[in-house]
Formats: C-alpha cells, sequence, structure tokens
C-alpha cells in the first residue's frame, strides 16, 4: 500500500521534481499546496502519511505551518525541505517537532531516504 505524501512548497517545480522522484516507489503525491495556510486548511482532508515543508513562504512559513500543525494533528509526520540550512533553523524544526531536514537542492535518493525514515516510526 503506497505512503500518501502532501507537498507543501511555493515552488512548482519542486512539486514536479518530486512527482517525478516518486513516480515509480510506493510514495503517492495526493495533494500539492503553496502555502502553509493552505496546508493547515486541507490536512485533515488529504490525511497524508507525510507532509514535506518549505520554510521559506508567503503567508505563514513553514516552521510555525510545522508547529500549528503538531499541535492540531500531533501523529503527523513532516519532512522539512528547504534551501534555509542554517544550524539555528534546522535546530528550531526539530524543536516543533519534525522528523527530518533536506537541503534543496535535493537527490533522489536523498528524498526517498529521509521521507523512508521519516516514517519508520509511524
Amino acid at each position: 500500500m503506497s505512503k500518501r505524501v502532501m507537498v507543501v512548497d511555493d515552488s512548482r517545480i519542486v512539486h514536479m521534481q518530486l512527482k517525478k522522484i516518486l513516480a515509480d516507489t510506493d510514495y503517492q503525491i495526493v495533494a500539492c499546496y503553496q502555502s502553509g495556510e493552505e496546508a493547515l486548511e486541507k490536512y485533515g482532508e488529504v490525511e497524508p502519511d507525510l507532509v514535506t515543508m518549505d520554510i521559506l513562504m508567503p503567508g505563514i512559513d513553514g516552521l510555525e505551518t510545522a508547529r500549528q500543525l503538531l499541535k492540531a494533528h500531533p501523529h503527523a509526520r513532516i519532512l522539512m525541505v528547504s534551501s534555509l540550512a542554517y544550524d539555528d533553523t534546522i535546530n528550531e524544526a526539530h524543536d516543533v517537532g519534525v522528523k527530518g531536514f533536506v537541503y534543496k537542492p535535493f537527490e533522489r535518493s536523498q528524498i526517498l531516504e529521509s521521507m523512508s525514515h521519516a516514517l519508520c516510526d509511524a
């Protein structure tokens, strides 16, 4: 049974890259959103197994979105995917409760390994 993935990133290029990478895997992208607000609004309807989330987005940033999402849905699995790869940002992401951090630009193996790790305790 495939794992349902919600992609939250304001870049359509990232959406396309992830769709291509995940095409022949056990992961299925079930929703793509370009803002934290959309992700918060739709999470309950989509019920993904995993959320990939950018940090820098218009409106609510990815860290605040993750914070609010985990408060409302404590069992959510979130993988940050961002070019904002500073130690303090990574530490804050882990403190919020995300399951991993992937740096942009990313490689196929890197994404797949991080997704598997994020879901291993699910």
